[in-house]
């Protein structure tokens, strides 16, 4: 809300370059013991007051687009590079798809910022293609 009246981060930092912002979906693995991941967001609990809060891909873009950010990457189903489990990294890769569609959805400023669909798979290049194969569908101003 502060960046909102404030006009954007740029204004209040006095920042004239590019600024890029994450979506909040890496903390989905630095705090995997405490978030929970379904279709509609991830859920993660406060680590000493047990509160919960939602963050969604639409709550994400909606927050990217009041800081302002020139860059803004799309809230996806992040799973750890190492993770053993394929069926869990297929899973992650086709909710990226349902997520990254959320979020173009959501944003309010594309002619002004850039948002950016991120690739997954893991080390699985099989679905590292369908994943980028997906996010180039998509036509997005860049891919991470």
């Amino acid at each position: 809300e502060v960046l909102k009246q404030g006009g954007g981060l740029h204004n209040f930092m006095r920042w004239p370059n590019n600024l890029l912002t994450d979506s909040g979906g890496f903390q989905m693995v630095s705090l995997l013991k405490l978030a929970e991941i379904t279709e509609e967001g991830v859920t993660f609990e406060h680590p000493k007051n047990g509160n919960r809060m939602l963050l969604t891909p639409e709550k994400s873009i909606e927050s990217q687009n009041a800081i302002g950010a020139d860059i803004m990457m799309a809230l996806d189903d992040v799973v750890s590079s190492t993770c053993p489990d394929k069926q869990r990294v297929e899973e992650a890769t086709h909710r990226t798809f349902r997520w990254i569609d959320r979020c173009i959805s959501a944003h309010s400023r594309p002619t002004e910022q850039n948002l950016f669909g991120i690739v997954q798979g893991g080390l699985h290049e099989d679905l590292r293609e369908i994943s980028l194969k997906g996010m180039i569908e998509r036509d997005l101003p860049g891919y991470a």
